[in-house]
């Protein structure tokens, strides 16, 4: 299954889940709850994965962590807010 296979099926879970619930929960439920609904399609999914960083050949592994990962492909970057920063592009684009 490619990227774009992968992402319609993320797609269409994450309006799932929000027409049922809408805005306002913690972070922790959605995650939760998209997991399990993503692994229900028989998809691989890892939460909160570290990505470390590296510093002068040596890993850290406080660096980031990774909300989920499905198949290996796509990066899922929850958050629970009401309006969208850079910062929160910038995170992503750092994982």
């Amino acid at each position: 299954m490619n990227e774009n296979d992968l992402s319609k099926i993320i797609v269409d879970t994450a309006f799932k889940i929000y027409k049922k619930f809408g805005p306002g929960l913690l972070e922790s439920v959605y995650e939760g709850i998209f997991a399990y609904d993503l692994r229900q399609k028989e998809l691989l999914v890892e939460t909160q994965v570290i990505i470390p960083v590296l510093w002068n050949n040596i890993k850290f592994d406080q660096g980031y962590r990774a909300d989920i990962i499905v198949n290996k492909k796509v990066l899922i970057k929850l958050k629970s807010i009401e309006k969208l920063m850079h910062v929160h592009e910038k995170h992503v684009r750092t994982y």
